[in-house]
């Protein structure tokens, strides 16, 4: 029985509170007392006296159940200790509405510093990102205190204890981070304002905007903006990060719609799109003028509207067709899921933490860069397709072969120049046959991609100095360039039509083009562009379809008088 009663006073203890400058940070714990305030009427003198308010050890870890219009005090006792570090209570906490530690002094009287959004940050006693209270104790006695903190979000940060030297050596390195993240914005600055100078793309004005939005509300989630921007206006650094994040979700959904051409492929979906962003920018006006506690209820309706939108244009999008929705809604689930941890935070339903801080700054450090990449494909595309509807009047659009006119240009331009070189190029014309047998044992898809195959097979064949052009629908044709000798020329049209013989992958081994092949040396057998096509279609023209031979050439040709 002894030995079961030392065990259970040994479940019950409550952790000692020691300062130990080797063992940072030191965590409150269940050293103090917590109670609730219902009205939050109460003044520091009264909590001191009331010797029936039913205070509760702290909590380790947790939520408490701290409501809007209420105040959380705790009370805590610093063991006698020495003063050689200057020690300061953290309450990592940049959002917090007021914290205020009342320290007693040796007079009886309670001395006050006060922190939080609604208290200018020049006025803390230590200016930081989040607040930092001043633990004054001495190494004879120890030193009481009580700390109030009102929060419409309830309370859930953790309270804990570093010295002055600490928080320095913590401070450079999440300066590490921070320049990640607001670098990162800068980038995505200069990059959204190059694009659009230099490839006349609003889509990029649009990132611009974004990356602008994205690093103000990543300062007002790490204080940055509090501390830097906004020290003396409480009012403001209070309502900066709701505000700030409805305008940022804002650009967001405007720049997801623009990369997937959202207006052009969908009236209604992009009218939702619009209706959701005018709404959000008449929320933030609302924001701006109303208090913490409304403020949180009309912000988390849109914290899941809007991003649910993104993600299902993103989807709407990629399932049908677009090269970028996919790429899009990757990037953006792990934006929408820290924003789904936030808005528990935001609810009560899950503490503060390392991973529901800085899952959203992390998830916006990612999705930038990425949409970035996304940017930089959809620029490089619709280059590319300018270029390929700017060569539509030069090039087959179905082959990606030149046409005839380009053709008849390279042709006469390859004449000239053998006249002048003095040796003979060659001259092809090909004509696919059995387009109407394939249909036939085929199907009338493998006659249509027929041509294509063929195509295929004369870039193959060709060099980089040749040239491959599709005439009609069945008739094709090939410069050559020289110099050549006639036996050499006899071997080309035998090698096309073997090359166009052979099995296609995914096609039966019948499945295969018979090509019929005229051929001439110009300048002997053409003097002309003109000429030599002309003598080369009146050739095929002459060949019946079922012929056995496929290879033709053209007898010189004769001036006549």
């Amino acid at each position: 029985m002894l030995l079961l009663a030392m065990a259970g006073q040994a479940a019950l203890a409550r952790t000692v509170l020691e300062l130990d400058a080797g063992q940072q940070p030191v965590a409150l714990a269940d050293w103090g007392d917590y109670w609730i305030d219902p009205t939050a009427q109460m003044t520091v003198d009264q909590i001191a006296g009331g010797t029936t308010l039913p205070w509760q050890e702290t909590l380790t870890k947790g939520i408490y159940p701290l409501q809007p219009r209420q105040a959380l005090w705790i009370r805590f006792t610093v063991p006698p200790a020495p003063d050689a570090e200057r020690w300061l209570l953290e309450i990592a906490y940049p959002a917090l509405d007021r914290a205020s530690l009342y320290t007693l002094d040796r007079a009886g009287l309670w001395r006050e510093q006060r922190t939080g959004d609604l208290t200018p940050v020049n006025q803390w006693p230590t200016p930081h990102r989040h607040p930092l209270l001043v633990v004054n104790f001495n190494a004879e006695e120890p030193t009481h205190y009580l700390l109030r903190i009102n929060n419409v979000q309830g309370f859930s940060a953790p309270i804990r204890f570093v010295s002055s030297s600490y928080v320095l050596r913590g401070e450079q390195k999440v300066s590490l981070f921070l320049g990640v993240y607001f670098g990162l914005a800068l980038l995505g600055l200069v990059a959204g304002l190059a694009g659009v100078i230099l490839l006349k793309d609003r889509a990029y004005l649009y990132y611009a905007f974004c990356s602008v939005l994205v690093g103000l509300t990543q300062a007002a989630i790490t204080g940055v903006a509090a501390l830097h921007l906004l020290p003396d206006y409480p009012q403001w650094a209070d309502r900066s990060l709701v505000v700030l994040g409805v305008w940022m979700l804002i650009a967001l959904l405007l720049l997801n719609a623009t990369i997937v051409s959202l207006a052009q492929r969908s009236r209604l979906l992009n009218g939702l799109v619009w209706a959701v962003m005018l709404a959000g920018a008449a929320l933030s006006l609302a924001l701006a003028l109303t208090d913490s506690e409304l403020r949180i209820r009309l912000i988390v309706p849109y914290l899941i509207l809007a991003p649910l939108l993104m993600l299902g244009v993103n989807l709407w999008a990629w399932r049908r067709g677009d090269r970028f929705g996919g790429w899009l809604l990757l990037s953006a689930a792990p934006f929408a899921l820290s924003l789904a941890l936030a808005i528990s935070r935001y609810l009560g339903w899950l503490p503060l933490s390392f991973v529901t801080e800085q899952a959203a700054l992390a998830s916006m450090a990612l999705q930038m860069p990425a949409m970035l990449a996304v940017l930089v494909l959809r620029s490089q595309h619709r280059r590319e397709n300018t270029r390929r509807i700017r060569g539509l009047d030069r090039v087959d659009p179905s082959t990606g072969l030149i046409n005839e006119s380009v053709f008849a240009e390279r042709l006469a331009r390859m004449i000239a120049r053998s006249e002048r070189l003095r040796h003979q190029g060659a001259v092809l014309m090909i004509d696919l046959v059995n387009t109407e047998q394939i249909q036939r044992d085929f199907g009338r898809k493998a006659a249509q991609d027929l041509p294509l195959r063929v195509a295929e097979r004369l870039l193959s064949t060709a060099r980089d100095i040749d040239s491959a052009a599709r005439l009609s629908e069945h008739r094709f044709s090939m410069l050559v360039e020289g110099p050549f000798s006639a036996v050499e020329a006899a071997t080309l049209g035998p090698r096309i039509v073997a090359r166009c013989l052979m099995p296609y992958h995914g096609l039966s081994v019948e499945c295969v083009a018979q090509v019929h092949v005229a051929y001439a040396l110009v300048p002997r057998q053409g003097p002309s562009a003109e000429i030599a096509l002309a003598r080369l279609a009146q050739t095929l023209a002459g060949v019946s379809p079922h012929s056995k031979r496929a290879v033709f050439m053209i007898p010189d040709y004769v001036a006549t008088v």
